[in-house]
């Protein structure tokens, strides 16, 4: 599809007065409403799962350990992500409010960004749980205290907003010129970086960079963790202590395979792999990415922890306990 043209005073003019139009999945247009009904009901599980899995481990002191502290964080920036992307994406389909101005665009990608840096960093602390719950177990207690629990939350947040923040300022300085059309359903860094009459190598640099020293870092250390782990489980002489410390990590291998794999498959199709992945197979993706993992993270832990069933169990007994 050829972008779409604004009128020609929008040309060299301040990017706070230009309106993007998100097309949603480009080539699936007459699909929209029957895509619609999966995505709408994926986003609805997806929010009451993880705020019911938040409430409950707030609410119950069996739960107040560092795994579930972690897995708390990690429902609260599903919830977030999902909530950042899918409303306007349901409005595209539904409604076909295509219209965003500059500036929510902008907030929209920085908010995108910010929490996928920040989730990747609490997969990180996942594993990091994991390895000293398996490896050290007699020290798990000392490591991990409420203190440092408390400093890797903030330390993901604080980390995640100086990665990200620079996004915003990179499609500021950028000249736009008259296209205005982002053949997605949400707006993200290089799909309003390559709006612009600019060079934008800047722009690409510095998101393989990020790519590469966040995320990609984190995978790296993630995959030592569970090499650790793995070496470590295998040494138990005791099958059942094996079976339960892997039947533990599976669910995280679980989550982690769901949230990277699609999100460097988009990343880079985005950037090497145009002309082979039709674009509309890629938008489609992208789009259930920011839905499928937060709507099957609360049940796969809800269906891999014991813990969690038995709170639950207790929840919606006639006796229940709680803080």
């Amino acid at each position: 599809m050829q972008p779409q043209m604004v009128p020609s005073f929008y040309n060299h003019t301040d990017p706070q007065d230009m309106w993007y139009v998100l097309i949603g999945i480009p080539g699936l247009e007459d699909s929209h409403t029957w895509i619609s009904i999966p995505i709408c009901s994926m986003y609805v599980v997806a929010v009451v799962g993880n705020t019911f899995l938040i409430f409950l481990i707030m609410t119950e002191c069996n739960l107040h350990e560092p795994m579930y502290l972690f897995l708390s964080m990690l429902a609260l920036a599903d919830v977030l992500l999902s909530t950042a992307t899918a409303p306007k994406m349901l409005a595209i389909f539904w409604f076909r409010s295509m219209d965003i101005s500059f500036g929510s665009c902008v907030s929209q990608m920085f908010f995108i960004h910010f929490i996928f840096v920040a989730e990747s960093a609490i997969l990180l602390a996942m594993a990091f749980d994991r390895y000293v719950a398996i490896c050290y177990p007699l020290r798990y207690t000392t490591i991990l205290t409420s203190s440092v629990i408390r400093k890797i939350g903030i330390s993901a947040v604080i980390r995640s907003f100086i990665i990200c923040f620079p996004f915003v300022f990179l499609v500021y300085r950028l000249t736009y010129c008259g296209r205005n059309t982002i053949s997605h359903s949400y707006c993200e860094h290089m799909g309003i970086a390559r709006l612009a009459c600019d060079n934008i190598n800047v722009n690409i640099i510095y998101g393989l960079t990020v790519a590469l020293l966040s995320t990609g870092l984190d995978v790296v250390f993630i995959i030592v963790s569970y090499t650790m782990i793995l070496l470590t489980v295998f040494r138990i002489p005791s099958w059942a202590a094996r079976y339960k410390a892997l039947s533990t990590c599976g669910s995280h291998i679980c989550v982690i395979l769901m949230f990277y794999a699609p999100a460097f498959f988009s990343f880079f199709v985005h950037r090497f792999g145009g002309k082979i992945i039709p674009h509309h197979i890629h938008i489609l993706i992208a789009n259930l990415y920011v839905v499928v993992p937060p709507m099957l993270n609360p049940i796969i832990y809800g269906v891999k922890t014991k813990q969690i069933q038995e709170r639950v169990l207790l929840r919606f007994s006639p006796i229940s306990t709680c803080c």
